[in-house]
């Protein structure tokens, strides 16, 4: 549970940046220009699915939460693949109009659509020989998700508004925070689709499964928004680091990000100056040492999770022993930020 507003004996001790910048291990690939702070083991079983799938041309799935990095996960693979040296063309399909979506990835031929003057290509051309990062591509329209699978099959398509088939050679990557096999049971997305996409899944854990690592996060962000603000950031409180270690970060990484930059613009010295009362503030509706009703729910729902082995439906799954749709459950799972364990190994 979460331990925000509690303090250790060591609350007066502090942690200074010369200890954190020679002894602050880091779980890297050697192979990577990409910079992966942290050492837990949910962190490392990523990186060695990274590795392993990185050296193929299959496509990726990769699965997380808003803020846990799944695009510097998507561009370490593009950087570790043999595609390297070639682009890396990422789309954010929940930012694109649907209108405009279809145009975008496809391209489109002068005078296609009104305002069309020019020939356009798409960034299925631009990913030529490189990869193709479709991020949130659980938001994809329905109603262009046939166009999508085609290209992704057959690795051909049309522009909009042309005739003539466009033939390209990428690698598919793909992101989303939604659970793609609820929206196939939902008639939301296209279970061929889903499965073409799916081909090697990575679940990226949520910063709050991650608790060891923020200590080293806080640190590289502190540093980095220091030098960038020509500061100078020597030291952190123990306190305050754990408190950042007992909050749930609902925003995961992009959110401790956030603050840290927060925090440097408000320090005056060499301490890093913490606005610790946010985390306050947050936890004032409830008494010290109880749990929200939000808590309490998640915390029954993975103790019937452990006990039926992750098992969801069927007459034996944990949606009858909590007498919930399976849909409902799922849902649930989803918002309450609940995942299945990646297997040891």
């Amino acid at each position: 549970m979460s331990s925000i507003g509690t303090t250790s004996n060591r609350s007066h001790l502090m942690t200074d940046f010369e200890t954190h910048k020679s002894g602050m291990p880091e779980a890297q690939l050697l192979a990577s220009p990409m910079e992966f702070i942290g050492e837990s083991p949910s962190l490392k079983r990523v990186l060695q699915q990274v590795e392993t799938v990185a050296a193929t041309d299959s496509a990726v799935l990769i699965l997380g939460e808003t803020g846990t990095g799944k695009e510097l996960v998507a561009r370490t693979i593009h950087q570790l693949s043999a595609r390297r040296n070639h682009n890396f063309v990422a789309t954010n399909c929940a930012s694109i109009p649907s209108g405009l979506l279809e145009s975008e990835l496809f391209g489109h031929e002068r005078g296609a659509f009104t305002g069309a003057i020019t020939q356009n290509l798409g960034r299925f051309e631009q990913a030529d020989k490189g990869t193709l990062f479709l991020d949130e591509i659980g938001d994809f329209p329905i109603e262009l998700q046939p166009k999508l699978l085609r290209a992704l099959q057959e690795q051909e398509f049309e522009r909009l508004g042309g005739r003539r088939t466009i033939h390209v050679d990428f690698r598919l990557v793909a992101a989303t925070n939604r659970d793609l096999g609820q929206m196939v049971e939902q008639g939301r997305f296209r279970n061929d689709l889903y499965y073409r996409i799916n081909v090697f899944p990575i679940q990226i854990p949520p910063l709050r499964h991650r608790s060891a690592d923020i200590p080293k996060l806080a640190w590289h962000f502190a540093k980095m928004y220091a030098k960038r603000m020509n500061k100078r950031i020597e030291k952190i409180r123990a306190e305050d680091l754990a408190v950042l270690a007992g909050y749930s970060w609902p925003g995961n990484i992009r959110e401790l990000q956030n603050f840290i930059e927060r925090s440097v613009i408000l320090s005056t010295n060499t301490i890093l100056y913490m606005p610790i009362e946010e985390f306050n503030r947050a936890k004032s509706p409830a008494k010290a040492g109880m749990r929200t009703l939000a808590e309490a729910e998640r915390e029954h729902i993975l103790e019937t999770l452990r006990e039926t082995e992750w098992v969801v439906g069927g007459p034996h799954g944990a949606s009858t022993i909590l007498d919930v749709k399976r849909t409902t459950l799922l849902d649930k799972m989803r918002r309450l930020g609940i995942s299945r364990p990646l297997a040891d190994g």
